[in-house]
């Protein structure tokens, strides 16, 4: 398994909804799971200055790979760069 994990700080709300209102249609073709979408998460330790935390998992790299590079996601990944500030990574699980 794998799992994609964003941090992310929306700085321009009208820009970021471009990436919302489609973000759905394209992660639809694709084998991702969204585990968690929280505007709110309970911060326990260090410093939080984000907005939204998402979290999907992949069952492979490969289904992980077909999703973020592909030109539907990339057509709108502008969307959400372009509008927030965004740290992600890409977690292998153990199990």
């Amino acid at each position: 398994m794998y799992y994609f994990m964003a941090h992310i700080k929306i700085n321009d709300p009208s820009e970021y909804q471009k990436y919302v209102n489609r973000a759905g249609e394209v992660f639809l073709k694709y084998k991702g799971e969204y585990l968690a979408v929280d505007n709110d998460p309970e911060l326990l330790e260090g410093e939080w200055d984000y907005t939204r935390t998402v979290v999907i998992r992949f069952k492979s790299k490969e289904d992980f790979n077909a999703w973020y590079y592909s030109p539907d996601y990339q057509e709108i990944l502008k969307y959400r760069l372009g509008s927030a500030t965004c740290d992600t990574i890409l977690v292998k699980g153990s199990y």
